[in-house]
């Protein structure tokens, strides 16, 4: 094979693939983490790792089934072009399913389940329900999960411990401190424990579901994008950019505090379960009504840190992330032309990039939110080479 064939397979791939829209995906599981209240560590990035395959899955997967609708409509493609083989597109979907699964599962059962979803979803949108009225429904879906996986596979080895005698998030601490046994849960130091998971997911169903509204106008827009022709489908995507600005702007975290196992719960309440009362004499086995034995320190939790919303810099984010698709949107709905369509949607995508950012902020993580906000200039650089649609 000589170098501009090869160069021009390579960019086949890169176009079948998407690769522009994958600085969208990251975020996801960053936006995720901060959701949850989790500083990013080995597990984020195994979620980060599992998204990026299990979305350019979607990408091949998505050109295998529209091969005969995109030889019509979009010939210059690489399937209907002949620059790819059907059959290598779908054994790439099938690959890189099996590696995001793989990622998934060395962040924990609880990353491992979340990814599953996400790639049945995938898979059955691609394959079936793209072009039904679930469509937008199911892609929303799939990105909502997206968030969850990197708040599951974010959040801390080890329970929250809580009260005087360092146990009392779970039912295992809680049987350990009543013993006086002084053992400690076992975790891997790096995959997330089950019973702090489940918490921390419901703690990030808010950003979750912002994003997911972001997805769902941007799906419903891109149903136009070969043939143009809708004014109101644009403009009511416009309203939904506006009105996830509005709430995802407001300084405020995300999520249930005081809850046992997650950040924010505090110490010594009655939540804390057995860690939460204090220790009597008769609650140590052998004792014969002395003093009560000196209370352990609670466990420091994993990676977690207290949220501090970042007040200043989300709204500024979610104005920045309004602004993205905003003026294109209009464009499309007074001239509802297929390229003016197509712009909007890739625009849509990229504003995807400082929505994540502004819940990051949201959340209390501004480093996470500038990091991310940094890769919009890339994202819009590569959008110029391969489109994202």
């Amino acid at each position: 094979m000589t170098a501009r064939a090869g160069r021009g397979r390579a960019r086949a791939w890169a176009e079948l693939l998407r690769v522009s829209a994958l600085f969208s995906v990251p975020g996801d599981a960053l936006a995720g983490a901060a959701a949850a209240g989790a500083r990013p560590g080995r597990g984020t990035l195994y979620a980060i790792g599992a998204s990026l395959c299990l979305y350019e899955a979607g990408m091949a997967l998505n050109d295998w089934a529209d091969r005969a609708e995109d030889a019509a409509e979009r010939p210059h493609r690489p399937l209907p072009s002949g620059r790819i083989t059907p059959g290598s597109a779908l054994a790439a979907s099938a690959a890189l399913t099996t590696a995001g699964l793989a990622l998934a599962s060395r962040a924990g059962r609880p990353s491992l389940a979340v990814a599953t979803a996400l790639a049945t979803t995938v898979w059955a949108y691609d394959l079936g329900l793209k072009h039904t009225p679930a469509g937008p429904a199911t892609m929303a879906t799939a990105r909502a999960l997206d968030l969850l996986l990197g708040a599951t596979a974010s959040s801390p080895a080890f329970p929250l411990l809580t009260g005087p005698s360092g146990c009392g998030s779970t039912a295992s601490g809680a049987r350990a401190g009543a013993s006086g046994s002084g053992s400690r849960p076992i975790a891997h130091p790096h995959t997330a424990h089950p019973h702090t998971a489940l918490p921390h997911a419901v703690r990030a169903l808010p950003s979750a579901v912002l994003l997911g509204a972001h997805t769902y106008a941007v799906t419903a827009v891109s149903r136009h994008e070969t043939q143009g022709g809708s004014t109101r489908t644009p403009l009511a995507a416009l309203a939904v950019t506006l009105a996830v600005a509005g709430v995802a702007g407001v300084a405020g975290v995300a999520g249930v505090a005081g809850v046992a196992g997650v950040p924010g719960a505090v110490p010594g309440s009655r939540s804390g379960g057995a860690g939460g009362r204090r220790t009597g004499a008769g609650d140590v086995p052998g004792s014969s009504g002395g003093p009560a034995p000196r209370p352990r320190p609670a466990l420091p939790t994993h990676r977690t840190r207290p949220p501090r919303p970042s007040r200043g810099l989300g709204p500024l984010l979610a104005l920045a992330y309004a602004r993205t698709p905003a003026t294109l949107l209009l464009h499309a709905a007074l001239n509802p032309s297929a390229a003016l369509t197509e712009r909007a949607v890739g625009g849509g995508i990229r504003a995807t990039i400082p929505l994540q950012a502004t819940l990051a902020a949201r959340a209390g993580a501004p480093g996470t939110a500038l990091a991310l906000l940094a890769l919009v200039p890339a994202a819009r650089a590569l959008a110029r080479k391969v489109s994202p649609t």
